[in-house]
């Protein structure tokens, strides 16, 4: 049986590849989650006018990987400090942000963030939202797996 997390951190291209390499995770999809309306094209997100976004929904088998382990991913592929961007990406579509489906997520993304905020890594307070799981729209599927379509790497 397997189950889904969704997170947001930046430009869902290299943090899907970043998922893909855990052993556990079944199938990874980028799409768009956390807006206002329905069915939103990578230009309407773009636009920053839809409230969404880019996210990768993951789906794990916990017996072999555990939630624990994909918050250690998305911790380390983005800087979760800054608000609203990633890199040279700007806009609400790139914001910091965990998708929770159960309590049990829920709890351990708050104790993460929790964790991580008391070690001192980073001098600035972690932006992150953790919020319940909303409507996922897949994105268009050019965006899925792009970075092995095009032979790049993160």
């Amino acid at each position: 049986m397997t189950e889904k997390a969704t997170f947001g951190a930046g430009c869902f291209w290299g943090v899907e590849a970043a998922f893909r390499k855990i052993e556990g995770v079944v199938s990874t999809t980028v799409g768009y989650s956390g807006g206002s309306s329905k069915n939103p094209t990578y230009r309407d997100v773009c636009s920053g006018r839809t409230g969404h976004a880019e996210v990768v929904q993951v789906e794990y088998d916990p017996s072999k990987t555990s939630y624990e382990e994909l918050l250690n991913v998305f911790w380390g592929v983005h800087d979760p400090t800054q608000i609203n961007r990633q890199g040279p990406d700007v806009g609400t579509q790139y914001r910091s942000a965990i998708f929770f489906y159960t309590a049990e997520q829920e709890a351990a993304a708050k104790a993460a963030k929790a964790h991580l905020e008391k070690s001192g890594r980073y001098r600035k307070p972690i932006a992150t939202a953790i919020i319940p799981a909303s409507e996922f729209y897949m994105a268009e599927e050019y965006h899925q797996q792009y970075f092995e379509k095009h032979g790049m790497t993160c």
